[in-house]
């Protein structure tokens, strides 16, 4: 697709944050961006023109896909096959592809198609019923159970070990006919991700970042990853070796492990922007938002390197139950040098929920100073815990 201003609008499946903040990076390139989310007034509306329905309805779909010249997605609850099949039917391109998807929303499926092609990942096992997850809390000596579908930010992951109420754990994880996955406890020396995006015959990574989760969600993203250099390297082939088992243009973030003696395998991956890159908009040249629209249109892509030391901190809803969403000391951030803070636009605080995030940038120091990231790490912190909902 030929680049011009003003461009062509791009459909999006999914109107949360993430479709929010395509929307304001495809914006400076004369992109209009439609989303598709079946939450009124979702997070993107603002920004964006909405289609209220459900992700996976083919009425919805066909109606995007009449008011886009390409598709794409920030969710994957998307119909894969609803996408091939409309995208077919109006000559509308579909990036990342609807096979990818379908590969990656399946835990199963994903992790045995890079265990295939000798991507690096734990040991991992079908799990089908309380049966066959005593034989993998016995072969693992504990395990990590993971639905095969549907889970997101910690939801559908519990750990099991030895004596638990195996019925139990499959019932938490919402394990249905299709069953769920164990993998092997990895003793991981630090949690490590890529965004990877594949252009019109490009490719590019963005630097190794290192994410630090709590109660199994990402709560900040240090970029880059206070790892060896050679730790890095080595996360960037595995990034880049596993993005070439994927098809379709566009963002992949990859999760990935780092052990103590150095080896790297991926956890999990994402075929979109994902929140450990939420820091490329103030901290990279080019933000991995920006790249997936340039990506899903077919138009060259930016570059991927950092222009300074970068944290990411994610502000949770720090709430007890459901409420109105109002956030407090917001002034305190707004003041603070080199921070930004980035609002979601969610009308209600949920316990836990992602309601926005903050980053702050040293501006002065190189990208391999160690310690400018450990005081880039404890600032943020300071801010986002001064952030509180009323």
């Amino acid at each position: 697709m030929n680049p011009t201003c003003p461009g062509p609008t791009l459909g999006v499946v999914g109107g949360g944050q993430l479709g929010r903040m395509l929307a304001e990076a495809a914006s400076p390139l004369g992109v209009d961006v439609v989303v598709l989310d079946p939450t009124p007034a979702c997070p993107a509306s603002r920004v964006a023109e909405q289609i209220e329905g459900p992700f996976d309805d083919p009425d919805a779909v066909r109606e995007l896909a009449e008011r886009a010249d390409a598709l794409t997605l920030e969710i994957e609850l998307a119909d894969p096959d609803v996408l091939e099949a409309i995208g077919g039917e109006y000559d509308v391109p579909v990036n990342p592809s609807p096979d990818a998807l379908g590969t990656i929303q399946d835990k199963l499926v994903q992790t045995r198609t890079f265990a295939n092609a000798g991507i690096p990942v734990p040991e991992f096992v079908a799990v089908a019923d309380a049966g066959d997850l005593a034989d993998a809390v016995e072969r693992f000596d504990g395990c990590m159970l993971k639905a095969r579908t549907g889970g997101y930010d910690g939801r559908g992951n519990v750990p099991v070990e030895p004596g638990d109420d195996y019925e139990a754990k499959l019932a938490e994880v919402g394990a249905g006919e299709g069953g769920a996955m164990a993998e092997e406890l990895i003793d991981f020396e630090r949690e490590l991700s890529v965004v990877a995006v594949r252009g019109d015959g490009e490719r590019r990574a963005f630097p190794v970042v290192e994410n630090v989760h709590r109660e199994e969600i990402l709560r900040e993203t240090v970029a880059p990853a206070r790892c060896s250099e050679a730790v890095a390297e080595r996360a960037r082939e595995v990034a880049l070796d596993t993005l070439e088992t994927l098809d379709g243009r566009g963002v992949f973030a990859m999760e990935l492990f780092e052990e103590s003696d150095g080896t790297v395998s991926v956890n999990e991956v994402a075929p979109r922007p994902h929140n450990s890159g939420h820091w490329s908009i103030e901290g990279a040249t080019t933000s991995q938002f920006e790249q997936h629209v340039r990506a899903a249109l077919g138009w060259p892509l930016g570059t991927a390197e950092a222009r300074a030391p970068t944290v990411m901190a994610n502000v949770l809803g720090d709430v007890p139950e459901p409420r109105p969403a109002s956030l407090s000391g917001v002034g305190d951030v707004l003041a603070a040098p080199n921070a930004n803070l980035h609002w979601y636009g969610k009308h209600e605080a949920r316990p836990l929920r992602k309601m926005g995030h903050l980053t702050i940038v040293d501006v002065d120091a190189s990208t391999d100073d160690t310690a400018a990231r450990d005081d880039l790490l404890a600032r943020a912190r300071d801010l986002r815990d001064g952030l509180t909902f009323e």
